[in-house]
């Protein structure tokens, strides 16, 4: 049954892997992040290739859920526990992606000193890493709390986002010749955002598993109420 001391060891495994799989997204951003600012090619291309492992383990995540599912038929926690893992390995993987798309990026600026938008973006990175980082500790502590605070700084990370956007696109209208460089790193600063969204996408379904509830629905009047 899923109350087992084999249910236990297999919930250990799928957080043990989500954790393996957001220490790697974490570092995946960091460096692509080096890469860009130092214009690191050999960096960038160890980002790009490291991005296999990430997608090994989720692919994983989701054979080891689904064997759960089947083979003990969890219920109300339990099934939570095991729903909220195989959602979150979907993330996280994403998550991933957008640190290798920043990494393939690298290549297609030229000269990155010459743009003084790129001094917000390792400062922008950061809060999007730190995002993903806590909301892992929230998912393996089942932090509510920690969870409604990366949502909270979703706000900050968008404010970041915006202002960079002005800055490119200003910097473009008045220097034509780095128009395609800077259309780069837009795209880079998109990429980053959306880490931040998927970070945010992560903590509710972390609150959920937490407490039962959506998080979308903690403050309405009956609120309170468990979905299972």
């Amino acid at each position: 049954m899923a109350s087992s001391s084999g249910f236990t060891q297999e919930i250990g495994q799928l957080r043990g892997l989500i954790a393996e799989m957001g220490g790697l997204a974490e570092v995946a951003i960091r460096d692509a992040i080096d890469s860009l600012t130092r214009h690191d090619l050999v960096l960038a291309q160890t980002v790009v290739a490291g991005d296999a492992r990430i997608d090994a383990l989720e692919a994983e995540v989701d054979r080891l859920a689904v064997r759960v599912i089947a083979l003990r038929a969890p219920m109300a926690d339990d099934l939570r526990d095991v729903i909220a893992a195989l959602k979150i390995s979907g993330v996280v993987e994403r998550i991933g992606d957008y640190a290798k798309n920043i990494a393939k990026r690298v290549g297609k600026i030229e000269t990155i000193n010459k743009f003084q938008p790129l001094t917000l973006i390792p400062a922008m990175a950061a809060i999007a890493q730190g995002m993903v980082h806590d909301v892992l500790n929230a998912y393996a502590a089942r932090d509510a709390d920690l969870a409604i605070e990366v949502v909270n700084r979703d706000e900050k990370l968008d404010n970041f986002y915006e202002s960079i956007f002005r800055n490119l696109v200003s910097h473009m209208m008045e220097n034509p010749a780095t128009i395609s460089s800077a259309a780069e790193l837009l795209f880079v600063t998109r990429s980053i955002e959306r880490i931040g969204d998927h970070a945010t996408n992560v903590a509710e379904m972390v609150y959920f598993a937490a407490t039962g509830l959506y998080y979308s629905d903690r403050d309405l009047p009956g609120g309170d109420e468990k979905v299972i």
